[in-house]
């Protein structure tokens, strides 16, 4: 027995492997192409059917947090005062200098020369070091100053600064000490005394902003008694400007920078300069070679010295030379520790903010490593924590040693300089990290170095490819590369020719607009637009490298005009238009969408379309096969409607004639997606003839007009009706005194907008206007081109769209009724306040006597008509209403639309661009290979175990009766319909408006759902979808056509989420082109013995066949993975409807149906549509009411049976039943197993009997079951048979009866 387990073990696992391999392969054939076109077109391998985003996620945008990388305020400083107080050749009382002592300040040994010439020299080559990091600022010098001096520079620079920033370079070399009072000190005129300069002082000189540079023994002192100061400062320009308005000036703010804490002097080694603090912060390649060689470092490299420190070539510029290599490493390391040390608020501040302040906080972090060394901390304000001994100096150590081990050679030998790998190995680190990083995870501390090697033209490439995967981890990451500094520098690239980059930038451009659409103005102001459009016009790239650069595109003219006057100008709409057919989807998609975002509240870039026909170019993406692309070009057709600010007759016709399109071509789309971003563009339509909508909703018969109609306008007098029914001119706005008369039933059939064809005249009476069925479909209410030329009420173009609102209204999903609602809703309250306004009117106006009626083409411009009562009470100024959206006010002038206050909104645009800013690895699921972890392995093992059993249950079918009773429950509400899972122990139960799900093995009810059904509808279908994944989902079919997806759920405390749902069948019963009078409506019950809606699912090719009472003549095919209808396949019979459907579940392309007039017609659904039906079997001789397509008997063919008793096997091959057997008793359901030879059927007589199929045994007329009653003494009679099922692979059968009882019966040795 083990070894029989463990061989069936091996072989369960191989046949895994062999699936998993087999699934890896058909990926790799779909990975080959490229990426040129998504997941619903280039996924056939995916059996799983729903699972698209749209279905497994809200339509909603993603929630991004923006931080503050952006700087409020850019500042820079652009005065600088160097005070320096030297006294050359005298030393400072308070300071015991040693012999030797440092002399050099600025490099320069003061006692080289004269006193004079030493300080004019030293402030001379000061101000060349503070160049080098600042060249455009102003730069005074105070050399030796006194105290009057001092004041006049300070002053003289603040009022040329105003709000710029100053710098104030303090030297005390020459000068005691910094006091405790906060003094500093300087000279008399005469240079002998030493006069005292209070910070107090100096603060209100030099003003705010400003940065102080103290390089003085005790220079910590200065910094602590600066804040004091500060604090007084505020609080006295607070009292003396209270009440002016005038902001006080922050002195907190102020950035300081000292040599040394405030018990501390500055060190005297005589290697070093004097002026070391400055030597750092103006000159840090010099001093940290110095410093480097100065240590313990002559055995490693005996042949450098400090006198070829001096010898260094190149230019600190120029990144090719060993000079500038260095200063380009110390730049990367510096930020990075910065980055990696500093709050990111603080590093904005220091290092992003102003050059100049980025240049010294740089230096800084050396100082502080260099003095530290010598006993002195430098000491900031803002203060920050110590970085000394940050990991990254080491790799400066290690770049400081490679380059100065070739100094000698590259000095005697003119040896090459061989360029430091610094940045590549940076770079492996950042990949490194990348391989594993995640949100949960601590930054990258390599991600400044990566800004710093785009400069680089050899490393650019590599660089790109790694800040693109960074970026692609998700928001988080696009936020930390902003807050880095990035954006300058991918801004700047786009100046970039190389078209190897374009990929890249492209890629990068497209993760930052996702997160922050501001950096659209950074776009325009530096012309990058030009970049991304000859992208998108390069055809070179590929598709989702165009779909990226449409993207950009549209995120750049969104809401923002002066984007989209340069797309406009940059020939966007052209672009656009000439790749609509591009293979792509994605690309399609975007393209729609910017369009859509060039026009909204753009009406140049609308007529710039409208002379492209890019209106009727769009109509072509409404019939695409990806739900996304048609949502898309709804989306842009109704931003095409709202554009226009003065309305027009050519712009109404236009409008009108895309809503039309709209409605007859998406309005009845199987995805909710669309048909709510067609709601989203007709509302458009309402605002702007809000007054004709109010009449068309005014004028219908619909039974909720009827107490406004009665009540409202009933008792209008003579007056009003003469009026009323006089007509408006051709497509003229509306002024507020004349707003009213559209209002009249009159004036519904002379509408604004021509309808080319349409006639109407004066015998077209109002009560023959169609009424809207809630089931109708919305193809029905917008008729073809030839329907309105019909001299009918109806084609009247804001009747169809009001009709096609309200019937949206109960559209099967939630979402989709509750906008249609609010439309509705809207201008229902729009006709009241309006009928209102009418019985105020003329409540107080004389009488006049009523005009005739009026018949003219609407083609045509009717007469005006000039009413003197109304004009009258114009000038009384008795009524005053708000003015219309989009209509001519009193004066003539016409109002813009674009201020118009939508009415319903999508989140589908932003839901679109989340795919730009989540990670690309779970865009694309589709090319993603699977792991083979646990769940994916016990699925499989679980789906081979089922099946081994249920061939060992089918291999004794005949043996053993199918009469053990394996479970039984109790619903309320009644039992319509039931299905067994295929590989769980797991059975969904249906009532009239409910499902539930039971485990039948513990016999516990897991969950119980509403399936929401419209007023009267019941459920009358299901099927379970996906059974192979782990969690299959539930269509739910009712008898009012409706079709709904759930994901069932496992537990009483969640509810089923709904997936989708549509409108899978027309009523062409209550067709408005055939009944007028009496409509179906949801509260209408379907006749007696009608099997409401039928459906047939085929999991292989992810389609859905429906047919039923509301659709007798047909059988509908929809294609799920498009979700759109494929066609109708007609049944070739006006006498009876389709009872039951047989899909082929061999993963053929055949259709059974089963006919009430007793007939069996089978389709291939491969030919068109009057060539599908391919054999008609009439041999039954009442309803058929089971039948099923065979791919396991040993005789194949069909199995079908009727009400009269009569079972039948057909061979497809033949025009008439090869085996048949007749039951004594009627039938009133009945049920075929889909693997196993036999079938079920439960009689009148309140009986359940399982019988081999015919042909399939040589036992003739012998059950293999019969279910009566239950034994024992409170056994009880079976209640007629609700449903019947068996399940898809055991041999189990579940049954539900009249009584609400649900049971499940199996084998006589069957496993529970």
């Amino acid at each position: 027995m083990g070894v029989s387990r463990e061989i069936n073990r091996i072989l369960a696992f191989s046949q895994l492997f062999g699936k998993y391999m087999a699934y890896i392969f058909s990926l790799g054939s779909i990975l080959i192409m490229d990426d040129e076109s998504n997941s619903a077109e280039t996924a056939p391998f995916s059996m799983v059917a729903f699972s698209e985003k749209r279905h497994t996620e809200s339509i909603e945008g993603i929630n991004t947090i923006n931080h503050t990388w952006r700087m409020k305020e850019r500042m820079k400083t652009v005065s600088v005062a160097l005070v320096l107080c030297l006294n050359v050749g005298v030393d400072p009382p308070d300071i015991v200098k040693t012999q030797p002592c440092a002399r050099l300040e600025c490099w320069i040994d003061p006692l080289s020369m004269s006193a004079q010439k030493a300080l004019e020299s030293i402030g001379a080559s000061l101000q060349s070091q503070y160049e080098r990091w600042q060249p455009r600022a102003r730069y005074k010098q105070s050399l030796d100053p006194t105290m009057e001096e001092v004041k006049k520079l300070c002053t003289s620079l603040r009022r040329n600064a105003k709000e710029e920033r100053v710098l104030l370079h303090y030297n005390g070399h020459g000068v005691p000490r910094p006091t405790a009072n906060g003094e500093i000190w300087v000279f008399n005129r005469t240079y002998t005394q030493y006069i005292p300069l209070s910070v107090y002082d100096l603060q209100a000189w030099m003003g705010s902003p400003s940065i102080y540079v103290y390089d003085c023994s005790n220079a910590g002192m200065i910094v602590k008694t600066f804040n004091n100061f500060a604090e007084q400062h505020e609080k006295e320009y607070e009292m003396s400007n209270r009440g002016t308005g005038v902001p006080p000036a922050i002195f907190k703010n102020c950035i300081q920078l000292a040599a040394c804490a405030e018990n501390q002097i500055l060190p005297m080694n005589a290697e070093l300069p004097a002026d070391l603090f400055t030597a750092c912060l103006t000159t840090p390649i010099k001093i940290a070679l110095k410093w480097y060689v100065m240590q313990n470092t002559q055995s490693l490299m005996p042949n450098v010295t400090l006198d070829l420190i001096e010898k260094v070539p190149g230019q600190l510029s120029d990144r090719r030379t060993m000079l500038g290599e260095l200063n380009w490493i110390f730049t990367a390391i510096t930020d990075t520790i910065a980055w990696n040390t500093l709050p990111r608020e603080l590093f904005q501040k220091l290092f992003r903010q102003d050059l100049l302040v980025a240049s010294l906080f740089r230096n800084f972090l050396l100082a502080e490593r260099i003095m530290r060394s010598y006993d002195c901390v430098p000491v900031s304000s803002p203060s920050l924590p110590p970085t000394y001994q940050h990991p990254m100096w080491q790799a400066w150590d290690l770049a400081l040693d490679l380059c100065l081990g070739q100094l000698p050679d590259i000095l005697n030998n003119d040896t090459p300089f061989e360029h430091s790998n610094f940045f590549e190995e940076q770079l492996t680190a950042f990949e490194v990290w990348l391989a594993l990083g995640s949100e949960d995870r601590s930054p990258p501390e390599q991600l400044p170095v990566v800004l710093q090697v785009l400069l680089s033209q050899v490393h650019r490439v590599r660089a790109l490819d790694l800040l693109g995967k960074f970026l692609d981890l998700g928001p988080w990451a696009v936020n930390l590369a902003l807050s880095v500094g990035i954006f300058p520098y991918v801004l700047k690239l786009l100046q970039s020719s190389a078209k190897e980059l374009r990929p890249l930038l492209v890629f990068i451009w497209a993760k930052i607009l996702a997160v922050d659409r501001t950096c659209q103005s950074d776009l325009v102001r530096d012309s990058g637009h030009k970049y991304f459009l000859s992208v998108l016009q390069d055809y070179t790239m590929s598709s989702e490298n165009r779909t990226t650069a449409a993207f950009i595109l549209a995120c750049m003219v969104q809401d923002y005009p002066a984007g989209q006057e340069v797309a406009l100008q940059g020939s966007l709409v052209s672009i656009c238009l000439e790749q609509l057919e591009n293979s792509h989807a994605r690309l399609r998609q975007w393209l729609a969408l910017a369009l859509g975002r060039l026009w909204e509240r753009h009406e140049a870039a609308r007529w710039c379309g409208v002379r492209d026909s890019a209106h009727e170019k769009l109509y072509q993406l409404l019939k695409d096969p990806v739900p996304e692309v048609r949502a898309a070009a709804v989306y842009a057709l109704g931003t095409f409607i709202a554009s226009v600010s003065e309305r027009s007759e050519h712009a109404n016709k236009i409008d009108h004639n895309v809503a039309m399109t709209l409605i007859t071509t998406v309005g009845q789309d199987m995805s909710p997606l669309v048909r709510k971003e067609m709601l989203n563009a007709l509302q458009w339509l309402v605002l702007i003839f809000e007054a004709s909508f109010c009449s068309a909703f005014l004028n219908s018969p619909i039974d909720d007009n009827k107490s406004l109609r009665e009540g409202a306008l009933s008792p209008l007098p003579a007056q009003a009706e003469s009026s009323l029914l006089s007509p408006l001119s051709g497509m003229r706005r509306i002024a507020s005194r004349d707003r009213l008369k559209i209002l009249s039933p009159g004036h519904f059939f002379g509408t604004e907008a021509p309808v080319s064809g349409i006639t109407l005249s004066d015998n077209v009476p109002t009560d023959k206007i169609k009424r809207v069925s809630s089931t109708s479909s919305l193809n029905s209410i917008a008729s073809s081109s030839s329907a309105l030329a019909s001299a009918s009420a109806t084609t009247s173009v804001y009747v169809k769209q009001l009709q096609a609102f309200q019937v949206m209204e109960h559209d099967p999903h939630p979402e989709v009724a509750a906008m249609a609602k609010k439309v509705v809703d809207y201008i229902k309250i729009q006709a009241r306040e309006n009928t209102a306004s009418i019985r105020e009117v003329y409540s107080i106006s004389p009488a006049a006597s009523p005009s005739g009626k009026v018949s003219f083409m609407v083609s045509e411009s009717p007469p005006t008509s000039n009413d003197s009562s109304m004009a009258r009470f114009n000038a009384r100024g008795a009524l005053r209403r708000k003015p219309i959206p989009g209509t001519i006010n009193e004066e003539g002038t016409k109002e813009i639309t674009n201020g118009m206050r939508c009415l319903v909104t999508t989140q589908f645009l932003e839901w679109s661009s989340r795919y730009f800013a989540q990670p690309s690895i779970n865009n694309k699921r589709e090319r993603k290979l699977p792991v083979l972890d646990c769940d994916f392995e016990f699925r499989i093992m679980r789906n081979q175990e089922v099946e081994q059993e249920a061939d060992e249950e089918r291999s004794k079918v005949m043996s053993s009766k199918l009469e053990a009773l394996l479970f039984q429950g109790r619903n309320s509400g009644g039992l319509k319909c039931a299905a067994l899972h295929a590989y769980e122990p797991l059975m969904t139960v249906t009532g009239n408006d409910y499902f539930s799900l039971w485990d039948w093995q513990s016999g516990a009810k897991l969950s119980y759902s509403s399936n929401k059904n419209a007023r009267g509808a019941k459920i009358s279908c299901i099927a379970l979808l996906n059974e192979a994944e782990a969690l299959p989902l539930l269509l739910v079919g009712s008898d009012d056509g409706t079709i709904k997806i759930w994901k069932n759920s496992y537990n009483n405390k969640e509810e089923a989420a709904l997936i989708t749902a549509w409108q899978g069948l027309t009523d062409p019963i209550s067709s408005l082109q055939t009944n007028t009078q009496h409509p179906k409506t949801h509260s209408d019950s379907p006749p007696s013995g009608s099997f409401g809606l039928v459906a047939g699912w085929i999991q292989k090719h992810k389609r859905l066949a429906v047919t039923g009472d509301l659709a007798s003549r047909h059988v509908r095919l929809w294609d799920v993975t498009t979700e759109k209808k494929i066609y109708d396949l007609p049944i070739g019979t006006d006498s009876s409807a389709v009872c039951c459907l047989g899909p082929d579940y061999s993963g053929e392309s055949l259709l059974a149906a089963g006919c009430g007039d007793g007939s069996v017609r089978l389709f291939d659904w491969r030919l068109s549509p009057h060539e599908a039906r391919v054999m008609t079997w009439r041999e039954h001789t009442n309803c058929v009411i089971g039948l099923s397509l065979r791919k396991a008997t040993s005789m194949g063919g069909l199995v079908s049976g009727c009400k009269a008793g009569d079972v039948k096997l057909f061979d497809l091959r033949r025009h008439s039943a090869i085996a048949s057997i007749h039951l004594n008793q009627g039938i009133g359901k009945m049920a075929v197993h889909q693997n196993a030879d036999i079938f079920c059927y439960g009689s009148i007589s309140q009986y359940i009997g399982v019988y081999p199929i015919p042909g399939t045994t040589k036992l003739v007329n012998s059950d293999i079951g019969s279910i009566r009653y239950q034994e024992g003494f409170r056994g009880q009679r079976l209640g007629p048979a609700t449903c019947l099922t068996f399940h898809p692979l055991r041999v189990l059968l579940a049954a539900g009866s009249a009584d609400n009882s649900i049971r499940v019966y199996g084998q006589d040795n069957a496993r529970r």
